[in-house]
């Protein structure tokens, strides 16, 4: 079994930065893959990056270029900087593995963005 642990949201002021984490513990195999999605009062869930454990990563055109994420295979960690925040990435934000057909979520950890 997987459990995901994320930390690191908070409030913070357009423009400004957050880092978020996310700790995987149980069983983690290479072929998985992790990522965050997050998700703003009324939406659904979106993607907004994943990275593979060879450290292959895919971005949401809305956070390329101020998001980054990032792994630690020996931690079974990932990260998510987020950069230039704007008041529209206020959301959930989950973490998530995914193993073949399989997912497994975080909690989830809240970031506000104010104007």
């Amino acid at each position: 079994q997987v459990q995901l642990v994320e930390s690191g949201g908070g409030l913070v002021q357009a423009g400004g930065s957050l880092r978020l984490s996310c700790a995987a513990s149980g069983k983690i195999f290479s072929s998985d893959t992790m990522g965050w999605y997050r998700q703003a009062p009324g939406k659904q869930r979106e993607l907004v990056a994943r990275i593979t454990r060879a450290g292959r990563t895919n971005y949401a055109d809305a956070v390329k270029g101020r998001f980054t994420i990032s792994g630690d295979n020996a931690k079974n960690t990932v990260y998510l900087q987020m950069n230039g925040l704007k008041p529209e990435d206020t959301a959930v934000y989950y973490c998530q593995l995914r193993r073949g057909w399989d997912d497994y979520w975080g909690q989830g950890t809240q970031v506000t963005v104010s104007s």
